[in-house]
């Protein structure tokens, strides 16, 4: 009897904490960072429009559900003390309510409605990608990311960090300290803030899915296919995220970095890349590379590797190229045309006159 009393007080103890943390969740929401935190109970605040007014309708449902659970837990406990057997209550004989049944069809529906309106505003929203400042070209890979930013003569290619790499290849375990293990990349994704950016998606192999939770979207990037999506940073930051396709063996190891900053920062970053990086017209030579987090040297390496050699073996200089003495290379006679031999005198053949 004593360990079933103490089973049931221990019950009703875990009970009442978690309704009292299911009560709080709400609260506890609008203190949250856009970064993920340990033991997180909701989502995160939005950092952009799509996902504010994602975050916005998500509070909304929220409180309509605490709304009916109050209504029905409170009807289910109020039954089950003020009439339970042990008070003498008798349990009603009917079998329908016109009344009743009116109320439980008509009211869902109008929640149904209330709640279906602004989420089909925000889809319509979501895929308006009219207007926008600027657009970025996301290609996925097995297993990296590839970002050109059109029209600006600019591309990144962004992979996990090698220090990351490194260390899960190592097979040691990294630090607790280290909350951002797989999750780093070498070249980051730069954005500017309070600007209207259109993303235009694609693959070059496998499907793939860029995602970034804090931007309110994720958008699979399928080969041979186009997708579109737009974003509008309000708050400068680091955001974080991962491509959510299964795409072979390294899928787990496509981390996504995104860095919003002011505009005229933006613009500065933007210029000092444009003035580093090969123009994509021309080809890439190993005097063009550069250093820093402008060009890519891999990327350099891997455009010379493939690009046309510079003359082509067995054939002639032009007869005007100068060589280094500075003498003009004389044209090459053109060969004088030979003759065709004389034919031989016809021989007799013997016994003829």
């Amino acid at each position: 009897m004593r360990a079933a009393s103490r089973t049931a007080g221990a019950f009703r103890r875990w009970t009442a904490r978690l309704f009292v943390a299911t009560l709080l969740a709400p609260l506890q929401a609008l203190a949250q960072h856009a970064d993920p935190v340990r033991w997180q109970l909701n989502l995160h605040p939005g950092v952009t429009e799509t996902s504010q007014r994602a975050y916005d309708l998500h509070m909304f449902v929220l409180w309509i559900c605490v709304g009916i659970a109050l209504l029905v837990f409170g009807a289910m406990a109020v039954a089950m003390v003020r009439f339970r057997k042990s008070k003498g209550a008798v349990a009603a004989q009917f079998s329908h309510n016109t009344t009743a049944e009116i109320i439980w069809t008509v009211v869902p529906v109008i929640l149904l409605v209330v709640m279906a309106w602004p989420a089909t505003a925000q889809l319509i929203a979501q895929y308006d990608t009219r207007n926008a400042g600027m657009t970025v070209k996301i290609t996925g890979a097995q297993w990296l990311w590839k970002y050109e930013y059109l029209g600006q003569d600019v591309r990144i290619t962004s992979r996990l960090a090698r220090g990351s790499d490194r260390l899960r290849q190592s097979g040691q375990r990294p630090a607790m300290t280290d909350v951002n293990y797989l999750l780093d990349v070498d070249n980051e994704l730069v954005l500017p803030v309070d600007t209207k950016i259109r993303f235009v998606i694609t693959s070059d192999d496998v499907i793939h899915a860029w995602w970034v939770p804090a931007l309110g979207w994720k958008q699979d990037a399928i080969p041979g296919l186009i997708n579109e999506a737009w974003t509008d940073i309000a708050q400068p930051g680091i955001y974080r995220g991962q491509c959510t396709e299964l795409c072979g063996k390294d899928h787990g190891f496509m981390p996504v970095v995104v860095r919003a900053v002011p505009k005229a920062e933006f613009a500065r970053w933007l210029a000092n890349e444009r003035a580093t990086q090969v123009p994509l017209s021309e080809p890439v030579g190993p005097a063009e590379t550069g250093t820093g987090t402008g060009p890519r040297q891999q990327d350099a390496e891997e455009a010379q590797q493939f690009a046309p050699p510079a003359t082509t073996p067995g054939i002639l200089p032009a007869p005007d190229a100068t060589p280094e003495s500075g003498d003009a290379i004389p044209p090459t006679p053109a060969p004088a045309p030979t003759s065709a031999p004389e034919p031989a005198p016809a021989t007799p053949p013997a016994g003829t006159r």
